[in-house]
């Protein structure tokens, strides 16, 4: 009986750790520049998963100048040194209305080197819907009389069940 418990905390332990370490999005990305402490090094953009029209913050750390970012998902943004933090810059860009649903990278530019991040972030699409309801107002009279036949029937109902208990408590 114990064993069987530690056997499916195992497995269940095991799922949740795969199913995080897939889910977890690329942070670091490298160019295959040494690193020195003034070449950007990490493109960070939270949220990870983004509706279109959303803000995203991006921190990039060895940028403590600031720089420019840019995506096939937003224009060219400015990054500004992050106060607090030494070496580190980060920067807000709106993601386009129009962006297309996917993957999207980033590439920083930054005291005079490039860092690109293939996969930053994703962008989910929205649902095409059409008209999305009703193009009347108020009930219509088929409306009505579903309506009124259904607490027809409620009504009967009620009456004969009513009568059904009266005729129990004389018998």
């Amino acid at each position: 009986m114990r064993t069987s418990r530690l056997l499916r905390a195992s497995a269940v332990s095991a799922a949740v750790a795969a199913a995080l370490s897939t889910a977890a999005p690329a942070a670091v990305a490298r160019d295959g520049i040494p690193i020195s402490p003034n070449s950007p090094s990490n493109i960070l953009a939270l949220p990870s998963v983004i509706a279109r029209g959303g803000q995203l913050t991006i921190t990039v750390d060895g940028c403590p100048t600031g720089g420019t970012m840019s995506s096939s998902a937003f224009r060219i943004a400015n990054l500004t040194p992050f106060p607090g933090v030494r070496g580190s810059a980060k920067g807000v860009a709106a993601v386009d209305i129009n962006a297309s649903p996917g993957p999207h990278g980033i590439t920083i530019n930054c005291n005079g080197r490039t860092l690109s991040n293939p996969a930053a972030f994703s962008v989910v699409g929205g649902v095409r819907g059409g008209l999305g309801g009703s193009t009347s107002d108020g009930a219509t009279p088929t409306d009505v009389a579903i309506g009124g036949g259904l607490v027809a029937a409620a009504v009967v109902g009620g009456g004969l069940f009513w009568m059904r208990r009266r005729a129990e408590r004389r018998a």
